[in-house]
């Protein structure tokens, strides 16, 4: 028995397994682009299928697709979206051919399903064809952009909800930790008292502008090029087509959608990606600087800051007993490490588009997808095995607060600059407190001196003023 169907197209014959939905032209692809090794995004793939389905139903709407092929094509385009046929899509992520590739796996899967639906064979397409029906009135370059901005949505909604969870969990710490004093640190130096509750406040605060930034980069994504066909012109689509393919995409999408403008513009660059990548790459950036400073605030436990404890989640060695590693920061902190790497990618990809076309809108959507993921999974595990179990040395805080000569910047306005620095010398010279000395030089009066130096006095100097 013949297990494989024979396939034609402008390149020659090739045998396709009987039973496969994809077609010639996927399966040269998958034999030419063996890259990652890694399929295209599920979410990616749905979101094609849902460009199919909103085409098939303007072409019939326009009355140049029939109705029992639209039909056919509308509800081979649902199974995909429910998640149907993951199989049959075998083009790897990374591909030449500025995705033709990925819009054509789409359109053979659909073309054969279809067809099939109708009573046709696999592989005919004599009944439903890839390119004449399934393809109607698209191009891949304003179907694959289209399906990247659609993905690029759709992957935000999850990273932007554990954004939102993330800031609640610091915004809780820093009340919890409000009235926690420590000393606050310049370049690794001793600086001025501050609370703990403080430095939490302070993250909450870095990830609301990160979140606000995301949110600002995503609105472009929401203006696609779908009608623009080849190069922006419109070429082979109808001008009912090119009216109503996005308003009917968008309610498809349940997202408001918007054709661009300039069709043209909008089919050659890739600037939006870039701009939300780089949205992600600060977010990334921020993010392990939090990461570091936990690390740095619970190192020790004995012989380091050890002001703050994280969560001990697995042990940290092999060879050393009892040893806890900051293991979730470190982990995100890697997770950074590899967003801000797919961010330059993205960079150079987009830069490197010529004349009407970028072809690289592959490598930009495999880095770009990825780098929500990972960044969703990222925070979660910040949050969940991190945050939410920290817990305060505040004895220890104190005695590091109290030992500290950086209180002596309280004084600067009463004794002046220089001798406040002679004082501060001294006291680490001699390991005094410079409250000691500056009573045994008769610079200031104890009672004023005392509440000087309180601690909570220089905290709340910004609220004062």
């Amino acid at each position: 028995m013949n297990n494989t169907r024979i396939e034609s197209d402008s390149i020659g014959n090739l045998a396709v397994p009987m039973s496969s939905y994809y077609g010639v032209q996927a399966l040269r692809a998958s034999r030419n682009f063996k890259i990652t090794g890694r399929p295209m995004n599920e979410e990616f793939l749905t979101n094609l299928a849902i460009i199919k389905k909103a085409a098939a139903i303007v072409n019939n709407r326009a009355g140049l697709l029939k109705t029992g092929i639209a039909n056919a094509i509308i509800s081979a385009a649902d199974e995909v979206i429910s998640g149907k046929y993951t199989d049959q899509f075998i083009v790897d992520a990374v591909q030449g051919g500025a995705g033709t590739s990925a819009n054509m796996n789409m359109n053979e899967v659909i073309a054969n399903r279809a067809g099939e639906l109708l009573g046709g064979e696999l592989g005919s397409y004599d009944l439903v064809h890839p390119n004449d029906h399934v393809n109607m009135a698209q191009s891949t370059n304003d179907v694959i952009p289209t399906a990247g901005k659609m993905t690029v949505i759709s992957l935000s909604k999850e990273l932007l909800s554990e954004l939102d969870k993330l800031r609640n969990a610091l915004t809780k710490k820093s009340l919890e930790f409000q009235n926690v004093i420590k000393m606050g640190r310049t370049q690794l130096q001793d600086a001025v008292p501050m609370t703990l509750g403080e430095s939490f406040a302070g993250y909450a605060s870095m990830i609301d502008r990160c979140t606000n930034r995301i949110k600002k980069a995503e609105l472009e994504m929401h203006e696609v090029n779908l009608g623009g066909t080849a190069i922006g012109s419109g070429i082979d689509a109808s001008l009912y087509y090119e009216s109503k393919i996005v308003p009917t995409l968008a309610e498809l999408f349940k997202e408001d959608l918007v054709q661009a403008e300039d069709l043209f513009d909008s089919t050659q660059n890739l600037d939006s990606f870039v701009e939300f990548s780089g949205s992600l790459k600060a977010l990334a950036v921020s993010l392990s600087k939090m990461c570091n400073d936990l690390r740095l605030l619970s190192s020790g436990p004995r012989c380091g800051l050890h002001e703050i404890n994280l969560p001990a989640k697995q042990n940290g060695s092999s060879i050393m007993p009892g040893k806890v590693n900051p293991v979730i920061p470190e982990v995100v902190t890697q997770a950074a490490f590899l967003v801000i790497g797919h961010d330059t990618t993205i960079a150079m990809a987009a830069e490197a588009g010529q004349l009407e076309l970028n072809a690289f809108e592959p490598v930009v959507f495999y880095q770009l997808f990825e780098s929500i993921e990972v960044l969703t999974g990222a925070i979660k595990t910040l949050r969940e095995n991190c945050i939410t179990g920290i817990t305060p040395n505040i004895d220890h805080c104190k005695e590091l607060e109290e030992n500290s000569v950086g209180i002596v910047t309280a004084l600067c306005p009463y004794i002046g600059y220089k001798k406040a620095a002679s004082i501060a010398k001294q006291a680490l010279k001699e390991n005094r407190s410079v409250k000691e000395i500056v009573l045994e030089y008769k610079l200031m009066e104890e009672a004023p001196l005392t509440k000087l130096l309180d601690p909570r006095s220089m905290i709340s100097f910004k609220t004062k003023r």
